[in-house]
């Protein structure tokens, strides 16, 4: 764990404690269970037991909520009556939809060609207007433009303190159903899921170890580690596109810095075997993403955690069924 620099981003629990009060029962308090069973013992190192945060049953289904609507709650009147805009693979245009609806204001979204069919019509669904574009840097080009000649506040996908503040509320949250946790696995992709819990996990036992996952084709945060510096790549090649931020930003990058102990890479044939061990023995169907704490737990830190009670974020599940089947199947 680093310390904080004076100048370094800062987050306390009794804000994550207010944006708690704030989203209210506007957010749901998701569910945690043990994962468990013969098949669990024998893939786990010995005496290592494992709790999964079951984040995948929040409201559009992934954590995206939280920050997305702690955002909008923000809004003042003029910024209400001009309406929201958001860019995502798809969980976070989901979240900004539903955060519009909720506070009773317009939103229009920005989507990858080729984006997750499912999540393009759970966006309209939520009374979204979607554009697709032909890649992400077309994407970013076309949000800045909106916000430009139509004044709508962007909610960022990963990036500020609000929205690490919202993601700090399941970190809250996992640390009050289990507070003898030693580990906690988090997914990366831009980092504002892994900002907000990690921060809140060491801000109540400092003593809990954070660990960051990314895949190999989207490692962002763990080139930014390595470099000391938010970093960008240049493609991003992976099957968790939940998880394919194409740079990291400095407030999410130094909140990560402060409270995130060790980053490990993983391949995307280990979260599609992670994908299935969890319908298997938890009989949860979850998107790559939301298998790759699991992932990481099975593979490159079966080791390090051998013995100790780890929890597991299950970030989210937006996935067709036949994009499911496709990959569970291959």
């Amino acid at each position: 764990m680093n310390a904080h620099s004076e100048s370094a981003p800062r987050l306390t629990l009794a804000e994550i404690r207010s944006a708690r009060a704030t989203l209210g029962d506007r957010i749901l308090k998701t569910p945690i269970q043990p994962l468990s069973g013969p098949a669990v013992e024998a893939a786990l190192a010995p005496g290592t037991t494992a709790v999964l945060k079951l984040e995948l049953f929040q409201h559009t289904g992934s954590f995206k909520a939280r920050g997305a609507l702690l955002n909008a709650l923000a809004l003042g009147e003029a910024e209400l009556r001009r309406g929201i805009c958001a860019i995502s693979a798809g969980n976070h245009a989901i979240a900004a939809a539903f955060a519009a609806r909720t506070v009773g204001t317009s939103a229009k979204v920005v989507m990858k060609v080729g984006a997750n069919p499912f999540r393009v019509a759970e966006c309209r669904r939520y009374g979204a207007e979607v554009e697709l574009a032909p890649d992400f840097h077309e994407a970013f080009r076309r949000v800045q433009e909106i916000q430009d000649t139509e004044g709508r506040t962007l909610i960022h996908p990963f990036e500020g303190l609000r929205v690490a503040t919202g993601t700090g509320t399941l970190g809250l949250e996992f640390m009050e159903q289990a507070p003898d946790l030693d580990a906690v696995i988090v997914p990366i992709g831009g980092g504002g899921l892994a900002a907000g819990v990690s921060t809140a996990i060491k801000l109540i036992n400092p003593q809990c170890e954070v660990l960051g996952v990314e895949p190999y084709g989207a490692d962002t945060m763990f080139r930014s580690f390595a470099a000391g510096s938010p970093q960008s790549i240049e493609k991003i090649d992976t099957i968790a596109d939940s998880l394919g931020a194409p740079y990291a930003l400095p407030i999410s990058f130094a909140l990560c810095r402060a409270s995130v102990d060790k980053i490990v890479r993983i391949h995307d044939g280990e979260m599609i075997a992670a994908m299935r061990f969890l319908l298997e023995h938890a009989r949860l169907a979850v998107e790559p993403a939301g298998a790759a704490a699991t992932a990481a737990l099975l593979g490159p830190l079966r080791e390090r955690l051998a013995g100790r009670r780890v929890g597991l974020i299950v970030c989210g599940s937006n996935m067709d069924a036949a994009g499911f089947a496709r990959l569970v199947g291959s």
